[in-house]
């Protein structure tokens, strides 16, 4: 696929199917058995994902997957319960209707990953669901406090399982929070990057579409700001690209 889209946003009925067909979503849907929707439903008081918005989307990879795929629809809350923001905002009803998985990243069977190449953390826990299938990572784009972006990247913060990095007195993922979030979200992504980004930026009169570190980049055009002033985006973009460029070097040597 192209490096993305960003398209006008007319309605989400209109404008969503029709940009995916234009990035031919369909083909790469195919190839996979396990399709994961990862909305941001950080707590009850953030800038969530509409389900009306995960609703085209999830219409488009129904009618377009293999006969065999599953669809599920995954998020981790930090400090509410997940299955009570699912029903509360819509999701559990918009899952019935399409009969698809609603996961609980917080407390779904994880597998231990180490990397090298994390910045802060030893291991992660890492939802073996995502491991297994084609994420595509669904956020409103907003500013945030914490992230200064709340993007597609930074949507990969509900991989974190509560039950392992929540604090003892505390329901948040306080031990994602011992240094500052870029190193968090530096490190989840490096057990998995999102297979594509769809940001949500109809307040700003868009829709994207595309690879994830990419579209982050220009949604943050669309909040007035430079995407090397926003921290995680800046340290994935020099730690991915060292990356690539060392297994390019290592396949010549």
């Amino acid at each position: 696929m192209a490096k993305g889209i960003s398209v006008k946003f007319k309605s989400y009925l209109e404008t969503i199917p029709r940009m995916l067909e234009v990035l031919k979503l369909e083909k790469e849907l195919q190839k996979h058995n396990k399709i994961v929707l990862k909305p941001s439903i950080k707590n009850s008081s953030s800038n969530n994902t509409s389900p009306e918005f995960v609703e085209e989307i999830l219409k488009f990879c129904s009618k377009n997957k293999n006969p065999n795929a599953e669809i599920f629809i995954a998020e981790g809350s930090d400090g509410e319960d997940t299955m009570e923001l699912f029903e509360s905002l819509g999701y559990k009803s918009l899952a019935e209707r399409y009969s698809v998985g609603l996961i609980d990243l917080n407390n779904t069977e994880v597998e231990e990953v180490i990397n090298g190449d994390f910045l802060k953390f030893n291991k992660i826990f890492y939802p073996k669901i995502l491991l297994e299938s084609f994420v595509i990572s669904l956020p409103k784009l907003s500013e945030d406090a914490e992230t200064v972006v709340a993007g597609a990247l930074s949507n990969m913060l509900g991989a974190f399982p509560a039950r392992f990095y929540k604090g003892f007195l505390s329901r948040t993922k306080s031990k994602i929070r011992n240094w500052p979030m870029k190193y968090s979200i530096h490190d989840i992504l490096k057990c998995k990057l999102p297979d594509l980004a769809i940001i949500d930026a109809s307040d700003k009169g868009s829709i994207l579409v595309g690879r994830p570190l990419e579209m982050d980049k220009q949604a943050v055009k669309l909040l007035s700001k430079d995407w090397k002033s926003v921290p995680y985006i800046r340290l994935i973009d020099e730690s991915f690209s060292s990356s690539e460029a060392n297994k390019i070097k290592d396949s010549v040597q």
